[in-house]
């Protein structure tokens, strides 16, 4: 080896602790990218959802990672937070089981789908975030001209009504068909899309207070607080012949009972054993046993059929992917033709839902609840000035020790003041008796003189 040639090695070789920083440099991670989202700290209550900073995900094989304009409140939500229905993540966990918005990136293998494009999905949970990843088989192109608010309140709620009734109903021209809660965003999905078959009278029950709001959305509002049954039987003689239910609960023997012969009742939710904030077993055991327990025979003699529908179950469980994309683009198609219009009731902030929750609680919404990550949230109210703190209230006995503490020291103050008074005449005879000394003195004198 030449000299020159040793001097380059020599200047280009490393010794093991500039090997050791620089594998220490390249292992160097970049700061985790966070993102808005909504958790379900425990299954309880409102106070349960929480608005945190989690980390970003990415896509993994077969997925879309979808950045949300928009997403959907439902009452699978209100459960969800609950604990009330299967399958659910260990909290905690995001929430939420629909939005749209636009795809970031692409998964290894994730085919049909181009970044950038606009699009609606289906999680099973996990859609209330600033991001959210999800396989490409539950997500949907969105048309030109549907906006992703439009898509947040079409995909859960039509997709339901219109398996309801065209798959699970088979609804028919000229049929009565009773729809529960028609207020709600189901509701009006349902009597829209009867309205696409020709002279089918719907028959819709809501709660007095939203009747002024939906006075064009069906022939006959009745109030659900009140005797409904009376007042079907009125409208239909001889009985309904679909009854569409997603309360359970006693309205199941109710409805059974109005179908006339060759009758479908369908039930596809259980919103009546969410009655309050917090999950209740004596509210759910309730609601339970007062659905009678109908057996096949007397589903047999009376020619009635009964039966139940659970997209979340459809999708997620039983894997029926193409099924519901069909069923998606049509509504889609629907929408396009002005057939149908989804009816969004509010939008809300992440950091206002449990507002929103609450609104939905209290049976107050006509129409779809959407949810906007980008939306501002309302102004908090200015807290009100707290009032002094007030001690604890006195016993008996220390009241007693304290008015004689107060005796003893008013004692002791007279005490001082006529021992004082006592010092003072004191001092004054003392001066008066020297006084009279000096005098006598000075007639003492006088008198020698």
């Amino acid at each position: 080896m030449t000299e020159s040639e040793a001097n380059n090695k020599a200047e280009t070789a490393t010794t093991p602790v500039e090997d050791k920083a620089e594998k220490a440099e390249d292992k160097k991670e970049e700061p985790v990218k966070e993102m808005k989202a909504v958790v379900l700290s425990g299954f309880g209550g409102l106070k349960s959802v929480k608005i945190l900073q989690k980390p970003q995900p990415s896509p993994q094989e077969g997925e879309v990672l979808i950045r949300v304009k928009s997403c959907g409140l439902n009452f699978l939500d209100l459960m969800a937070r609950q604990g009330a229905i299967d399958n659910l993540p260990k909290a905690p966990f995001i929430m939420g089981f629909e939005c749209a918005g636009d795809i970031e990136a692409l998964g290894e293998g994730a085919e049909g789908f181009t970044v950038g494009q606009r699009v609606c999905a289906f999680s099973d949970t996990k859609a209330w975030a600033e991001l959210v990843s999800v396989p490409a088989k539950n997500c949907y192109a969105l048309p030109d001209g549907i906006g992703y608010q439009d898509a947040a309140a079409m995909l859960m709620n039509y997709t339901v009504a219109h398996a309801l009734l065209f798959d699970v109903a088979n609804l028919r021209e000229g049929q009565t068909v009773l729809v529960h809660s028609i207020g709600g965003g189901v509701g009006q999905a349902l009597a829209q899309l009867c309205k696409t078959v020709k002279d089918v009278t719907v028959i819709g029950t809501a709660s007095k207070a939203k009747h002024e709001q939906l006075a064009d959305i069906c022939q006959h509002l009745l109030e659900r607080e009140q005797c409904y049954v009376t007042q079907v039987k009125k409208i239909a003689e001889n009985g309904v012949d679909l009854v569409l239910d997603c309360s359970c609960g006693e309205d199941v023997n109710k409805g059974y009972a109005l179908l006339k012969p060759m009758g479908r009742y369908v039930l596809y939710g259980t919103s009546f054993f969410v009655s309050g904030e917090t999950k209740n077993l004596f509210s759910f055991a309730k609601s339970w046993w007062q659905v009678d327990k109908i057996n096949p025979i007397k589903l047999y003699d009376d020619n009635k059929t009964i039966s139940g529908f659970n997209l979340r179950h459809l999708l997620f469980q039983q894997n029926q992917h193409e099924y519901v994309a069909k069923k998606i683009a049509t509504v889609f198609s629907l929408f396009k033709t002005k057939k149908i219009n989804p009816i969004v009731d509010s939008t809300w902030a992440f950091e206002d839902i449990a507002e929103a929750m609450q609104k939905m609680h209290d049976r107050k919404n006509v129409g779809k609840l959407v949810l906007d990550p980008a939306k501002e949230p309302k102004p908090k109210p200015a807290e009100p000035e707290k009032p002094a703190k007030v001690g604890r209230k006195e016993s008996k006995k220390e009241k007693r020790n304290k008015e004689k503490k107060e005796e003893k020291d008013k004692k002791e103050d007279k005490d001082k003041k006529d021992d004082k008074k006592d010092e003072d005449k004191k001092e004054d005879k003392a001066k008066e008796n020297g006084e009279a000394e000096e005098k006598k003195e000075d007639k003492k004198e006088d008198e020698k003189k």
